[in-house]
Formats: structure tokens, sequence, C-alpha cells
């Protein structure tokens, strides 16, 4: 500890600009990328320019520490992470310094974002070709360290055929520029490098195969003389091992004029992978395949039959010229596909790749029973029935000869069959390269001799047919140990001469690709509980374990995607404000990842490393719809801080004290309830418009000063539907006479449905529940509403008080069991309420059959009228909309129903996704409005600015509708309200 000091404190002076992070929470955010392995570093250097790059290192090289770069952090193969001082090139390298049309290059700093470089030069109609499916947050540094290539490869090569020139740095401090020809290259590492070459000309000539997706190893045959002594190629794909990345430049190429989309079924898997090969003749731009057991039954409904396809990009000049070859190709195709589909809307083909980009994640998880194995404790460690298995990389992209990727598929799954595992092949078949992730157990001794045995006997299949151990991510850790299986003893031992010769100290990223450590050495979850930890929610798809819950998160960091494009989704609106990576969900699960391993994280459930990332987190459930793998952060953020309040049950560890907000605004339904029923609410409001009262019950209660105070209906929901008894029924167009009846009792003659008056409804917009009331009655049901207060428990939930969300859920349960025992469904119209009955309700009360019950006979105000009124015909708004889909609506409940209510009725446009940044409690909370603010104007602010004259603003949420006022946008309203109106 104390050299550690010692290097921070050196770093401190040297590195003046970036930050140096030596703390807890900073190493825990980097222990690992998106692999198997985990290496815990001493500190992170985030440099701003290549001057503190240098310096940064020769303070490492004075202390005899390794350095680690890292981009995205979204490498597969383990090469992200590292034992000494990770440089950070994500946070401020991000520049592009110069785009040339002319000579189609960009020259970049290494923590440039690929999508930002495809942005910026699509508008001289260029693109930077290989693409990768993590390219909305990946980094061209990360891409040039693993040689990346993405799914446009058949067409524009891998990373290192668009490399023309990198600056970089070597351990030593020489500095070295890297381009065909080799004259930027100090005298000493060129001519080392020629006198190896020259004197293995035969290995160099002959020990590579003849493939598009041979990442393996150096490349160490670019620098032969009749290839050019093209160093900027050797060097990519190094994986950080011999120098340190400061500029690159890169080539670009011309963006087709227009692209369609080719779909092509297949009967399988194998006839889709025989018949990839055969496209290429006609130059297309990817050949991507993914089979059935890949795609949800969603998005399978908008694919052509067939239990596996291809899904094929043809350019051309223009949409003709380009389905014209595509029709040419389909043609070519049909002897041996079941059909075809051609996908020219931009928003199809965006849909449909954003199932095969997911595909990383969602391979993660399969679905069915965890298979036990090894000494119990298993992938599933912990796992009930019906649970996901968890399956893991480790052979996630080795590449064989295209026309060889059939009988090497038929192999492979042979060779799972042998060995009891699971996986799904996906990816780039015109490449021959092969995405899978496979239920490894790697929580057991035998589970991880299993997969070592696994992936020496795979490597041999891999050889056998010519391939490449890896063809796109990399070899690292994962598989530089398998080596030389593919090149021979003698070829690796080059390889490590070639090492040498760049990093003779062995200062950069030691234990990757040479001399490696071994394949099942630092595995990530070896310090991770080997049995449940004791938790409140009843994690059903991870079957009780909430390690396996926090598992989930594989570090593929779709939640560090600031795109705000058409269905880009909600996830996640904290990074977007601060654009930390603490702020992630994937920040987040890996200092979870930490709590639980204990071993930089030391104090468990009371962890302020923790809790201070999880404090700006929304709960805005984005990442239950939004990550590839369901992390469900809401969920463990409510799990953290009830047990960082609360503390042990057995007492030895203390909670905290709760902030006031947790009460103010926690205990919310109760206080309205209180206010509603001692008719104190024209008081309050009085109060709410005296300032320095205004300030002092902010100040108490713990509330954002910054924040207006709403001011409170006098006539709750409830109480207006009482009044209503024994006055005629506001009729609409197709209600028949009668009488509301009763407290409680039905109103109408139609079909019985219960109106659930939630605690916002209720007590905050009453408005809602009564045009809700007059659209119900028009298309003809029967209402009835709970006679005494029912609460799903969210505001309690929300602040981490589950001891007491259980105790109103099953009150609650109680007062709505007779309508659940006559099976009517529960009409819920603010979104964060149904979403807690659906979610939270059954997995708290796991044990009470009624919460599951509930949980099915929750519909929405849409989908009440689709479901149970198919024929009625709603009012005609004929507007445009603009507005907020409630992010909780989005990530539990779906929007088809509105969507296809809302064009019943003329309304066009779409609403906002996102978050809008109030988040219930989240944004009245002190120190939160900042975020809340920013979140707002991520989307929804700007849509409302940018919104015509007369368009209806929508947000079924009333923090939404709050939000957009406190902002000074325009009043929203909930969907019924629009409809009410023109009854």
């Amino acid at each position: 500890m104390a050299d550690a000091r010692d290097l921070e404190r050196a770093l401190r002076g040297a590195v003046r600009g970036g930050e140096v992070e030596f703390g807890v929470q900073d190493r825990a955010l980097v222990t690992m990328d998106a692999s198997n392995y985990r290496r815990v570093p001493l500190g992170v250097v985030a440099p701003r320019d290549a001057a503190e790059v240098e310096a940064a290192l020769a303070v490492c090289r004075e202390h005899g520490v390794p350095v680690v770069s890292r981009g995205a952090g979204t490498s597969i193969a383990g090469q992200a992470t590292g034992v000494g001082v990770v440089l950070d090139f994500a946070r401020h390298m991000r520049r592009i310094e110069e785009i040339d049309p002319e000579a189609r290059t960009a020259v970049v700093q290494p923590g440039v974002i690929l999508d930002d470089l495809r942005q910026a030069a699509g508008a001289y109609g260029l693109t930077f070709g290989p693409d990768p499916s993590t390219h909305s947050r990946c980094t061209l540094g990360g891409m040039i360290g693993n040689n990346s290539c993405g799914s446009h490869s058949v067409a524009w090569g891998t990373t290192a055929d668009n490399v023309a020139g990198l600056d970089v740095l070597t351990y030593a401090g020489e500095r070295a520029v890297l381009t065909r020809g080799g004259e930027g290259v100090p005298d000493r590492l060129r001519s080392g490098a020629t006198s190896l070459v020259q004197g293995e000309l035969a290995r160099l000539r002959t020990g590579f195969p003849e493939l598009p997706r041979r990442i393996s190893g150096y490349a160490l045959d670019e620098l032969l003389p009749e290839k050019g002594e093209d160093w900027a190629r050797a060097f990519t794909g190094s994986e950080g091992t011999l120098g340190v990345l400061t500029r690159a430049t890169v080539k670009l190429v011309p963006v087709p004029g227009a692209r369609v989309l080719a779909v092509l079924g297949y009967p399988d898997e194998s006839s889709a992978a025989e018949a990839a090969a055969g496209l290429l003749p006609y130059r297309p731009l990817t050949v991507e395949g993914m089979a059935n057991d890949l795609v949800s039954d969603t998005a399978r409904a908008s694919l052509p039959r067939g239990g596996a396809w291809l899904f094929v990009e043809v350019g051309g000049e223009d949409e003709r010229d380009a389905r014209a070859r595509a029709e040419q190709l389909c043609a070519a195709a049909r002897d041996g596909t079941t059909d075809d589909a051609l996908v020219t809307d931009p928003g199809g083909q965006r849909a449909l790749w954003r199932v095969r980009e997911d595909a990383s994640g969602t391979a993660t998880r399969l679905p069915g029973s965890a298979s036990v194995t090894g000494n119990g404790a298993g992938a599933g460690a912990g796992t009930g029935a019906g649970a996901d298995t968890e399956a893991w990389p480790g052979w996630e992209d080795c590449a064989v000869p295209p026309a060889r990727l059939g009988a090497y598929l038929r192999d492979f799954r042979k060779l799972l069959g042998e060995y009891g595992l699971r996986g799904l092949p996906y990816g780039h078949f015109g490449d021959g390269c092969i995405h899978v992730r496979i239920d490894f157990d790697l929580m057991g001794e035998a589970g991880i001799a299993r997969f070592r045995d696994f992936s020496y006997a795979l490597a041999d299949v891999v050889v056998a047919h010519g391939g490449s151990l890896s063809g796109e991510h990399g070899d690292g850790q994962a598989r530089a140990e398998l080596l030389p299986k593919m090149y021979g003893e003698e070829m690796v031992g080059l390889f490590g001469r070639f090492k040498d010769l760049w990093d003779p100290a062995g200062g950069l990223n030691p234990g990757m690709l040479v001399r490696p450590a071994p394949l099942d050495a630092n595995l990530r979850f070896a310090p991770l509980p080997r049995t449940p930890v004791d938790v409140e929610f009843g994690y059903p798809h991870d079957g009780g374990d909430f390690s396996a819950a926090v598992r989930r998160c594989v570090g593929v960091a779709k939640c560090r995607v600031a795109d705000t494009a058409p269905g880009a989704g909600v996830m996640c609106p904290s990074y977007r404000a601060t654009g930390e990576e603490k702020h992630s969900t994937r920040g987040r699960a890996r200092l979870l990842h930490e709590m639980l391993a204990g071993e930089i994280v030391t104090d468990g459930w009371q962890s302020e490393e923790v809790h201070d990332a999880l404090d700006l987190c929304l709960s805005c459930k984005g990442c239950r719809s939004d990550c590839p793998v369901g992390v469900d952060m809401a969920t463990y953020k409510a799990e953290f801080m009830h047990h960082y309040y609360e503390g042990s049950a057995d007492g030895e560890t203390p909670g905290r004290r709760r902030p006031m907000a947790h009460y103010s605004m926690g205990w919310l339904p109760l206080w309205l309830r209180l206010a509603a029923a001692s008719h104190t609410v024209p008081l309050l409001n009085a109060g709410a418009r005296v300032a320095p009262l205004v300030a002092l019950g902010k100040r108490l209660g713990g509330l954002a000063p910054e924040r207006d105070i709403p001011e409170l209906p006098r006539t709750p929901f409830t109480r207006w539907w009482r009044a209503q008894r024994g006055r005629p029924a506001r009729l609409g167009r197709q209600a028949r006479p009668g009488r509301p009846g009763r407290p409680g009792q039905d109103a109408g003659k139609g079909r019985r449905i219960v109106l659930w008056p939630d605690t916002f409804t209720n007590y905050l917009s009453p408005e809602a529940g009564s045009a809700a009331v007059r659209v119900f009655q028009d298309a003809g049901f029967r209402i009835a509403v709970p006679p005494r207060q029912v609460c799903c428990g969210l505001t309690y939930v929300s602040t981490g008080q589950l001891h007491r969300a259980r105790t109103v859920m099953r009150r609650t349960l109680d007062r709505i069991e007779p309508a659940l025992d006559a099976g009517l469904p529960v009409a819920v119209l603010e979104p964060p309420c149904a979403a807690a009955l659906k979610t939270d309700v059954p997995e708290l009360l796991g044990d009470d059959p009624r919460a599951a019950r509930l949980a099915r006979s929750v519909r929405t105000f849409a989908e009440v009228l689709e479901e149970y009124a198919p024929d009625w015909e709603p009012p005609r708004v004929d507007r445009p909309v603009a507005g907020q889909n409630h992010c909780h609506q989005h990530a539990v409940l779906g929007d088809a129903a509105d969507r296809r209510l809302r064009a019943r009725a003329g309304m066009t446009g779409e609403l906002s996704a996102g978050c809008c940044g109030l988040a219930g409690n989240f944004g009245f909370e002190k120190g939160h409005y900042d975020v809340s603010a920013a979140c707002a104007e991520d989307q929804l602010m700007p849509a409302l600015r940018a919104a015509e004259p007369g368009t209806e603003v929508i947000a079924d949420g009333y923090s939404c509708r709050t939000q957009m006022e406190q902002m000074g946008g325009p009043r929203g309203r909930h969907l019924a309200e629009v409809l009410a109106e023109r009854l």
C-alpha cells in the first residue's frame, strides 16, 4: 500500500490535466471488461493528451508497474483488465482531429467512439468500414487493439485493412509512427524486426492460415517484404502488449447511396451456414446469420418463414439499384431458402439489426432450467426450476474459411453435446466467424475443469478446419494459451521475440497474448459467494440468487450509449446526464459484484462506494428492457437501500439513518391520505404560496430547493366517485342509462372492470381518473372502484423501505381479493403503479399467490379498451402528439396498445423515449435536481419545444406531467383526458 501511495503521488505530479484515481470505487469499476476475467488494478489514469500518456508511462516505468490501455471496456477475452495502472482513453481523448474527404482518411484519438466518427464522416458521404455490434460505444483505440471487424467486413475488411498510420509510445518511452514502409519506426525496433523476419521468411510465409478473419496472434507476416513492411497492420490486433496508441490515421470508405436488407429464411442453422459463402460473389455488404433460438416471438413475426436466417445487406447507387441487386441475390439463393423478404424502410432495417446486435447479451441467458454440474455450485448456483441458464464467452468468435462453416458448425454442435453444454451460435456467416456463449459452470471446480478440457478440444476442431481461434475479439487470456495448437511452438516463440523487442521490461498488458496466464485463471466468479445471499426480492429469473442477478451484467455496455434516435430506448438516463461510468448500469453492477466479492469493496451492504453510485439511479427500470440481459438496477437499488439503512436482521451490522426525503416522499401515500381525510388541503395549498414556509418545509423534508411544491386538488378521485351516488351518470355515446351505484359498486351495465385509484391519480391528478370513467362508460364498461385505499407500495420500494412496502402490499391484496376472485381486470392509469403491481408486488410477496393473480389482472388504460372493448371507436382527435412515454411503461408494460389507440383516434407522431428525469421521488430529493433537469433536456424538452402549434401533449405519468410544467414546458395530460374531452 505504501508503494501504491508513492505511485499515486508521482502520477498526480506528472498528470496535471487528467484524472489520477486510486480510490476503492475507481478501481472497482475497471476490474472487468466483457469477458470471464477479473484483475484488480492499483489505480486509473484518464489522460487528456499524448503528453500525459507519456508522463504516466514514465512514472509507471520508474515504479516498475505494468500498464493496460482501456477504451470502452467491451473486450471479450480479458485484455482490457490489468493489475497495474489502467489508462482510460474513453474519458478525454475522444477528439476527431481531422477528416480529409479527398484522401478519405480521418485522424482520431484512441478514445473516439466509432459512431461519432461514422457520424462525422457521414457529412462527406464516407464511413469507417468495420462496425462491431458495440459500435455505439466502442472506441477506435479498442478496435485497433483487438483488430475488430463487424458485420460489414465481407465488404470493407477488418480494422487492420482500414488503418493507414498509428502514433504509439513504447513502455520505454520511445515514440513511433507506424506506417507502410516503417520510416517512422525507431532504428532499434526496425532493425530488430527486420532481423527477425529475414531469419524466418519461410515460416512467416507459410505459417498463417488463409482466411478473412485470422485475428489470433501477432500479424508478423505483414512485415514481409512482399507485403511492403506494413507496421500499422502488424501492430493492429496486438492488444496493448506492444505499445500505447495515442493517435490513429484511418481509412474511410464511401457510403452506398442506398441499402436494402434481404432477409433469407432457411430450414436450419447448417443450411444457412452452407449457403453463406455462395452469396459472396454478389458482393453483399453483410452476410449475418442467426437461428430461431436467439430471436424473440415478437421479432420472429417480422421475419420470413424459416428456422434460421441470413441478414444480407446490399448496397447500390440508389434504392432502385440496391433493390435490383438484392432481388438478384434472392433469386439466386431461392433453391435453398424457405422464404425471403426485402426490407427497404430504414426504421425496419434498424429494428432488425438491433435484434442481431443485442445477441451478444441475449445469448448470455439461455431459457430453461439450469443444469447442476460439478460440485453442485453450477453456472446457475442457487437457481431453481425455471431460472435462466447463465452462458459465458470464451469461445465467442472463432473463425474458419467461409466454405467450411457448415461442416465446422456440425462438429461444434457435436462437441457441445459430448460435453453436455449448450450454446446459441450466430454471427458473421459470410466471413466464417461464429459468436457463441456457452453455459459453462464457472463457479464450481468440476465445471471449470470441463471449461478447460472443452477449450482444448474445440481448439483442435477449429484448427482441423483451417481456422483461427479468434476471428474478431482477440486472444487475450481466453485463447492465448491455445495459440501453440494453431501456430505451433516455433511461431509462438517468434511472437515472444517480437513482444520482447517492443517491450523488454514486460510492462504492457502482461499475461495477454504472449506468455499468457492460464485460460482458467483470474475468473471473475472466483471471489463470489457460493451460497445465495439473504435478500428481500424473489429474483424469479435468477432462482432467488442475488449474486446470479448481479452476474447478469456481462459488460457489453449498451447502457453507455447516448443515442436519442427513435427506438433507442430509455437506458441509462443518469449516465447520459453525467457521462460517468459509475452512473451507468454496468458501473453499478460492477460495484455490486465487487461488494459481493468483498476484496476491494469490503463494507458489504454498508458500502459508501455502492451507495454513491446508486444515489443517482432514477429507478427508471429502462435497463430491465433495454439491457440485452435484463439487468434490473431499480430492483437492485431498492434491495441495497433496504440493507444499507436497515442493517442486518441479527443486529450485528447497524443500519444508517434515513434521509428525511425517504419519509417525506417515501411515505407520500400516507401524507396525502391524511391531508385529504383531515380536509387540510386548502390550508396546505395556502402555505405552499408563502415562500419562507416553503423553504423551511423543503429543508426539513430533504427536498430540492429548486422544486416547486405542486398544488393539491381539493377533491380526491375516490371522493368524487362516491359523490356520483344518486346522480345520473354522465353518459357517453354508447353508455347505457343507469346510476353509478353505492361506493365501491358497479356503474353501467357492460363488462365489469376495476378502476384502480392509485395514489397519484387519487390525490394529485383526479381529473385523469374522472376522464377515464367517462371513456370507460362510453365504451360500455361497468366500473368498480375499491371502497378503501389500495396502494402498490411504489414509493416505499423506490426508497428501499421494503418491510413497509410488504405491509402496504399485503393490506392491498386483502382489499382487492374479492375482485381477484371474480376474475375482474384491473385498470391502472398510472404507469409506474401498474409496473409495480406487475413486478414489485409478486417479487416481494412470492409466498402469496394473490400477488401473482393481481399481476396477471393488471391492464393499462389502452389495454383495457383494446382487449375488452375491441369494437369501441374512440373519438377523433386528429392532431399530432408530443410528450413522454413513461419509462416504466416502456420497460415493463409496453406501449403497443397505446400507439394503436392513438392511431385509431387520428393522433400522429411519437412520444419521447428516455426518462423525463423526475422519476417519482428522485427529482424532488435534495441534490438530484441538476441530473433530473439534464435528463429532461436529453429528449423530452427539446421535443416539446420543437412541437408545432396545436400539438396534443400527452404523458400518462404524473411525474412526467409535473416535470414538463416545472421545466417551463406545456401542460401535459393523460390520454384518457384527451379522449374524454372529445366524447
